[in-house]
C-alpha cells in the first residue's frame, strides 16, 4: 500500500521509540491497530456499500432490458394468436416414443419398475462372465486373544 521498505520501517521504529519511548510503545501500538482496524472496517463496509449499489444498478437494468424484450414479444405475439405457421400437433420428435399411453390407468409400481429396466445399464459383451458384486462385506476375521 505505501510501499515500505525494511530500511524505512527501521528508521521509523527507531523514531518511534526515541519520541513516544519504550515505556508508552506497547500502548501507542495498541491505539494505531486499533485506529488502522477501525479504518479497514470502514473502507469494507464502503467497499460493500458500493458493490451493492453497482449490483442494484445491473439488476434493474437487466429487468428493464428483460421487460422491454417481453413487451416486443407480446405486440409480435398478441394474447390468443400463433406463431407463424402454428404450433406442432405433436411435440415429441419422430424417434422419441410416449412413456405410457395417456389413456391407460397408471399402476405407480409398474411404471417404477419398468423405468428401472429402461434405466439399467446393459452389460457390454466381455463383462458377462464376470461375478456378481457382493451386497454384504465379507465378515471380519476373528479376533485373537493375546
Amino acid at each position: 500500500m505505501f510501499d515500505i521498505g525494511a530500511s524505512e520501517l527501521l528508521v521509523i521504529v527507531i523514531v518511534a521509540i526515541l519520541v513516544i519511548g519504550p515505556k508508552d510503545m506497547p500502548r501507542a501500538l495498541r491505539t494505531a491497530g486499533r485506529w488502522i482496524g477501525k479504518m479497514r472496517r470502514m473502507s469494507n463496509h464502503f467497499r460493500a456499500g458500493m458493490d451493492e449499489m453497482v449490483r442494484q444498478a445491473e439488476i434493474e437494468e437487466m429487468e428493464e432490458k428483460w421487460s422491454q424484450r417481453n413487451k416486443e414479444i407480446m405486440a409480435r405475439y398478441p394474447e390468443g394468436s400463433t406463431p407463424e405457421g402454428g404450433a406442432p400437433d405433436n411435440l415429441l420428435p419422430p424417434q422419441m416414443e410416449a412413456l405410457h399411453d395417456p389413456e391407460a390407468p397408471v399402476d405407480a409400481d409398474a411404471a417404477a419398475e419398468a423405468a428401472i429396466a429402461r434405466a439399467a445399464p446393459a452389460k457390454a459383451p466381455e463383462h458377462t462372465n464376470e461375478p456378481p458384486l457382493p451386497l454384504d462385506p465379507p465378515p471380519a476375521p476373528p479376533a485373537k486373544d493375546s
